[in-house]
């Protein structure tokens, strides 16, 4: 048994690994250090059976707030498969086994995408009930929205389709008359009644239950992702409340939306999965196979882009994304969507409320007006990503940070305020980026469609949408550009509130509102001065030329490429919101000048830019290290530092281990042969020695204050009185990354960002010189870029 215990565990090497001492060190050691070959007579303290070979309960795992170190997680894992394989032919249970093993990350995907599917269907039911509860309440069955409750009325009429007796707003409930200044002042009451209420609650919930269901999620992802440990931010109690607060606060109607939260609540889906198979409730780097899947999942429900959630897991959030991640993403998003197919929560049998089809094809000079827009999406990201992120230190920096509550508070009243005058700032903003979207036809009652017709001046409908504009459309652009200007101001103050809050929505409004806005004065433009050069060839007088939904769409596309930076994956679910595959080309064409003129103000994206903000240690696999620095420039110790703690591998004694230990507060030490020669024989992580040590003296004897503590593959011969002693060869990696100290810092960032390594050792000619970290390599490039060093807070 202890045979293969041994075989199994990757840091034990072949016999003599490591041990050989240095021939200058042998005279001066003395028989004491003489060395047992396993044969013949073996001093006292070596014939006991040691039971630090098996493994030790707690031993590879991570504390709070700490870097999993990939390496050694995908080594624990291969030695796993090997065990596995190797004992698959010894029976019909350990095939089984086998069978099992190999199918649980299907399995785990599968019910990722399930729960992904029900949650995100039930998120929207609630979120468009609680939304249309501010403004009335359905008499006949209180469970219906007010779509829903005038499906049934045969009282409806063309120009008001949302009127029915079934449904009565607060007013006529309250003082029993619809029209008039008395009903329209007690309606804004209940507005912001509601709207106050359900802010209230969310941030409520949040403060006291689970303070990491606040904000998007996709910034910590990312960090996770990574192979940063964050406990409990992906547990069942943030899965619990996120759910519940993220309905709240869409219902509020605060500038935010539910698209980013989802990925977050998939996210959480998964982890818990996970922990129902051992392949990946043990295995750090395997959970984040199982994650990676799960966030693209969460897309799917998002945007019913299932296509597009693979793509921006791996284009946005994923840091390791194998071949074998990709296809069960693409399995997970498929699941996901499926399931809200099933539920149908919009009634429209659409996975998004805002799925549209267009029918006009787009003319080359068309490519002017997209790319302006793909301008003004590059602006706004930029000047979003400076304002919110000076916002949100400003909150961090002063008192008014330590009053959250008080804060949404504000932010909801301010918002509620102002939202209810203004039709399409009232509305819920999935509502408005549909009106915006959709293109004006016979059958469209919105005021965005008040042309006149060609034929006798009055306000009928043709099939040809190049009319003239009726007052209604300039009061309606009048009313966008307000709204236009209210959403840019509320949305960089909403993002980073304490409540659930997503980006993605309040984006594409804005580049909605821009892009339907350029569409309308296009397209007057065209009717008016249909002779010029620039319309004459291709836009004849009565023509169906220019759909101004599809400068809305290309808007939105813009604007949230400005803010997250995304290209291939934002294309790609637009294009699965529209159906549209022929407008793939000013999609791309807006999408990436929108990315060239943002990253020409700062190359960050607003999920990385509030991981800076948060002191994440996080690589980014984006950003290029161009300086000219060495390995000895950022190792530590410095000049002026304390020499580096380091272990001895058989020279030590229990008591000196823990008092290195207590008096530093180092992650890990590098063990060497002596303190003279410096040579390296391994690196041991602090965690690993706590517990192995508290493992020791409850379950064996013997182990006390002045017992030897060896990490030598055989215990060194001691006098008969002396202790036994403790073996930790167990918990060493044999097989520490080292570079030189004359390495260049472009290579050492590079070995960190595609190994995903925790830490380096700097050797000079064989010698242990000192030690490089992820945090240091961070706070290095913080400071190449005139940055705080110190705001890498975490380990």
């Amino acid at each position: 048994m202890e045979e293969e215990d041994a075989a199994a565990d990757p840091y034990l090497p072949y016999d003599g690994g490591g041990d050989t001492i240095p021939l200058q060190e042998i005279p001066r050691r003395g028989s004491n250090y003489a060395m047992s070959n396993g044969g013949g007579a073996a001093s006292s303290s070596t014939h006991l059976l040691d039971f630090l070979e098996e493994p030790i309960p707690g031993v590879g795992t991570y504390d709070d707030f700490h870097t999993i170190d990939w390496v050694r997680e995908k080594c624990k894992d291969r030695e796993r498969h090997r065990k596995i394989n190797s004992k698959k032919k010894e029976s019909a249970w350990e095939f089984t086994k086998s069978l099992y093993d190999a199918w649980s990350g299907w399995l785990v995907v599968t019910l990722t995408g399930l729960a992904s599917g029900a949650l995100a269907g039930l998120i929207d039911i609630a979120a468009d009930w609680m939304n249309d509860l501010k403004e009335g309440v359905c008499l006949s069955a209180m469970w219906f929205n007010h779509e829903q409750c005038c499906w049934t009325s045969n009282e409806t009429t063309f120009a008001e389709r949302d009127k029915c007796p079934q449904w009565k707003s607060w007013a006529e409930l309250i003082l029993g008359q619809a029209e008039g200044p008395g009903s329209y002042i007690m309606n804004y009451f209940m507005y912001i009644y509601w709207a106050l209420s359900f802010a209230f609650l969310a941030v409520c919930l949040v403060k006291v239950f689970a303070p990491y269901a606040c904000g998007s999620g996709i910034p910590e992802i990312k960090t996770i992702l990574s192979g940063f440990i964050i406990r409990g931010y992906l547990g069942k109690w943030t899965l619990m409340i996120k759910t519940i607060t993220l309905v709240l606060a869409v219902a509020s109607g605060l500038s935010l939306g539910k698209e980013g939260p989802l990925v977050h609540v998939a996210c959480c889906c998964g982890n818990i999965f996970s922990y129902l198979f051992p392949k990946y409730s043990k295995n750090e780097a395997k959970k984040r196979e199982v994650l990676s899947a799960a966030s693209a999942a969460g897309v799917s429900v998002a945007f019913g882009a299932p296509i597009g959630g693979v793509l921006f897991s791996l284009e946005e959030v994923s840091y390791y994304f194998p071949l074998k991640t990709l296809w069960r993403s693409f399995f997970a998003a498929l699941v996901a969507a499926f399931v809200l197919r099933s539920i149908n929560p919009f009634g429209n049998s659409r996975l998004v409320l805002f799925y549209v089809e267009y029918h006009t094809p787009w003319y080359l000079f068309e490519l002017i007006p997209f790319i302006l827009l793909g301008v003004f999406g590059g602006l706004w990201g930029a000047f979003f990503i400076r304002a919110n992120i000076a916002w949100c230190r400003r909150r961090k920096s002063t008192r008014f940070g330590k009053y959250p509550v008080l804060e949404v508070i504000l932010v909801a009243a301010i918002t509620a305020v102002v939202a209810f005058p203004n039709p399409y700032t009232r509305q819920n903003t999935s509502e408005l980026i549909k009106e915006l979207f959709t293109d004006c036809g016979p059958l469209e009652s919105s005021q965005l469609c008040q042309y006149r017709s060609q034929m006798n001046g009055s306000k009928a409908f043709t099939d040809n949408p190049n009319r003239p504009a009726e007052p209604g459309v300039y009061s309606a652009m009048w009313q966008l550009c307000l709204a236009l200007i209210f959403k840019i101001i509320m949305t960089i103050f909403t993002f980073g509130l304490k409540v659930p809050s997503g980006l993605f929505i309040p984006s594409m409004a804005i580049g909605a509102i821009a892009g339907r806005i350029v569409g309308i004065a296009v397209e007057q433009l065209a009717y008016y001065h249909h002779d010029w050069f620039l319309f004459k060839e291709w836009c004849e007088v009565g023509a169906d030329c220019i759909t101004p939904g599809l400068y809305a769409m290309v808007g939105a596309a813009a604007c949230l490429g400005g803010v997250t930076r995304m290209t291939v994956s934002l294309v790609v679910i637009v294009f699965e919101l529209t159906g549209g595959l022929e407008y793939i080309v000013p999609l791309m064409a807006a999408v990436m000048t929108s990315k060239w003129v943002g990253d020409a103000f700062g190359r960050e994206g607003i999920y990385e830019a509030h991981i800076r903000l948060n002191g994440y240690p996080f690589l980014d696999a984006k950003e290029e290290f161009t300086h000219t620095t060495l390995a000895r420039e950022v190792m530590r110790p410095r000049r002026s530092d304390p020499p580096l703690a380091v272990l001895t591998q058989d020279d030590l004694t229990v008591e000196e281990l823990q008092g290195v230990i207590n008096e530093t507060s180092y992650n890990g030490f590098p063990v060497i042969v002596s303190k003279e020669s410096q040579r390296l024989v391994g690196f041991a992580l602090r965690r690993d020695i706590t517990i192995a040590i508290e493992n020791a003296r409850r379950k064996q004897e013997g182990i006390m204050l002045n017992s030897r503590v060896y990490f030598t593959q055989h215990a060194p011969t001691l006098p008969a009185d002396s202790p036994r002693p403790l073996k930790l060869r167990s918990i060493l990696d044999m097989s520490p990354f080292t570079v030189t100290d004359h390495t260049p810092m472009e290579i050492v960032v590079d070995i960190f960002r595609k190994l995903g390594l925790r830490q380096c050792l700097v050797t000079h000619n064989g010698r242990l010189l000192g030690i490089i970290t992820k945090k240091d390599i961070l706070r290095h490039m913080a400071q190449m870029a005139n940055q705080d060093p110190e705001s890498i807070m975490f380990n």
